[in-house]
């Protein structure tokens, strides 16, 4: 009889393969884990984007009983940078500031309602090793939409509500509803 040897990633170590397959191929983020310590720390060089990612991102993760410290480190030789003021769009569209996953953001004002904020990612699947059991080579498939949803704070408890991710439509085709919404 053959018994293969299952070993399950841990919630935290899945984060940060999130996190790395969405900030990974951005030129200004350096992403680094502390295995030990259960700490992820993004390096990024332009501070207004550190702040952008320091406002989206927890700074704990917590998964069960155990939690993944989120630090959000830039060159103290810049400004701090104030996004007080910044609209959700703003805040990603910052955050995503030469990213190569992200296409675009749109905000639509709804009467009798708050803003909704449309976040739209490259039209890609995603896949990487995560010890998954539901595939025969043990990745996580998926789109950075559903990445996002998983790592950034959830604004419909802390902030502003009707921030929605998807994914873009494939390059080539037109949007068949026009310029809905």
């Amino acid at each position: 009889m053959f018994v293969e040897k299952l070993k399950l990633s841990p919630p935290w170590v899945t984060y940060v393969n999130k996190l790395m397959a969405l900030f990974g191929e951005d030129p200004d983020i350096k992403i680094v884990y502390d295995e030990k310590l259960v700490k992820v720390k993004l390096y990024v060089a332009k501070a207004e984007k550190a702040a952008a990612l320091d406002y989206l991102l927890p700074r704990e993760y917590h998964c069960g009983g155990s939690y993944l410290i989120v630090t959000v480190i830039y060159s103290s030789e810049e400004k701090d940078v104030n996004l007080a003021q910044a609209t959700v769009k703003e805040l990603f569209d910052t955050a995503f500031d030469g990213n190569p996953v992200y296409s675009f953001s749109r905000s639509v004002n709804c009467l009798f309602s708050n803003t909704i904020t449309y976040i739209v990612f490259k039209n890609k699947v995603i896949q990487f090793f995560n010890d998954n059991l539901n595939d025969v080579y043990g990745n996580l498939t998926t789109l950075y939409e559903n990445i996002a949803r998983d790592i950034f704070i959830d604004y419909d408890e802390v902030g502003p509500q009707g921030v929605f991710y998807c994914t873009d439509i494939p390059e080539g085709c037109i949007n068949p509803l026009g310029e809905w919404p």
